[in-house]
């Protein structure tokens, strides 16, 4: 949980939006967008004002008071924060060889767990105690019911705050308990003067390779010096050296290194069918050069393997090789 809260330039208007209406609180509210644009961050600022004593004029937190202190510092008792568990082995011969796996689900023993504390009353004179589902599409049908049972007969005081990136993976019954907020997106004049602010250089490159989310700029700028490298590959063609590239592309992660690829491919496309660049507009040239060569019909092929790959980057493969093998289908797409 972030310790610092945050309100994005492009949330403002939502903000003070919400805040009018305080007095007159929705018992669940689901706080729906796509990624990258500050849902998380919005939902933890909301929740941390709603249990500060002493918010200000505009309904932001003091930052000084003991509840905001606790919330600083995640041990606030009025507060809990749902989202994947953390999977480990409790086999000690395996610790040390083992790491850490996420989960991708929250569990029906999460949701149920908090039978407890929605029957405890408020440690504040606030009486609101405050539950973060975070993503909910995470939940899977044996926790959705059971957090279902909870929007339905929702305890006294009781604020669930859902997050979702994909709103059509939820079950129909729990959006309709909930207080539906479309999250603002940033157009391109905001979210390059924020990341500007922020000293980003090259901002418009790496929001259009991040399609148009800033705190994922932001957030990801390792990821870019990265990228050069994995380009400069790619930009090869024919003559990618796919032994020496595979290392390069999986170095931050297999996902990351697939995406690249997936990237690449879908402006090779593009521009082979005159349309405009979505992700590289700095490097048409390369891929015009590419694109004059590029076999379609290889390609498209070429594109579902890779979709098939990014369904098994978190799967315990050989994934230099798997990269490898998909490299060397790269190079067999452009003619000689």
């Amino acid at each position: 949980m972030n310790k610092f809260t945050e309100i994005y330039p492009w949330q403002e208007s939502l903000w003070q939006n919400l805040n009018q209406g305080r007095q007159k609180l929705h018992h669940a509210f689901l706080m729906h967008g796509r990624a990258g644009i500050g849902k998380y961050d919005f939902a933890l600022s909301f929740s941390k004002a709603l249990l500060c004593p002493n918010k200000d004029d505009s309904g932001h937190a003091c930052d000084e008071c003991p509840s905001c202190r606790w919330f600083s510092d995640e041990s606030h008792p009025d507060f809990r924060l749902i989202s994947p568990e953390q999977e480990s082995s409790n086999d000690e011969e395996t610790v040390a060889t083992k790491k850490t796996k996420k989960k991708t689900q929250i569990s029906v023993t999460q949701i149920r767990e908090l039978s407890d504390f929605l029957s405890l009353s408020s440690h504040q004179t606030s009486g609101l105690r405050i539950v973060l589902i975070n993503p909910a599409e995470t939940l899977n049908l044996a926790s959705a019911n059971a957090l279902l049972k909870m929007l339905e007969e929702p305890a006294p005081g009781v604020i669930f705050i859902l997050i979702a990136h994909q709103l059509q993976r939820l079950l129909p019954t729990i959006i309709s308990r909930c207080q539906k907020i479309s999250m603002p997106v940033p157009d391109e004049t905001q979210a390059l003067a924020w990341l500007n602010m922020k000293g980003v250089k090259n901002p418009a490159q790496q929001l259009a390779y991040l399609e148009g989310s800033p705190i994922k700029v932001l957030t990801e700028q390792a990821q870019f010096d990265q990228l050069s490298e994995i380009w400069k590959h790619l930009a090869l063609g024919r003559k990618l050296d796919s032994q020496a590239a595979a290392p390069v592309l999986i170095a931050s992660s297999v996902e990351a290194g697939v995406i690249a690829v997936q990237k690449w491919l879908y402006d090779i496309v593009t521009i082979k069918l005159g349309q405009q660049l979505r992700y590289h507009v700095q490097h048409a040239r390369a891929l015009q050069v590419l694109a004059d060569r590029v076999n379609l019909g290889r390609l498209f092929e070429l594109q579902k393997k890779t979709n098939e790959l990014r369904k098994l980057a978190n799967h315990p493969l050989n994934h230099e090789l798997q990269m490898e093998n998909l490299l060397v289908e790269y190079t067999k797409v452009f003619l000689p």
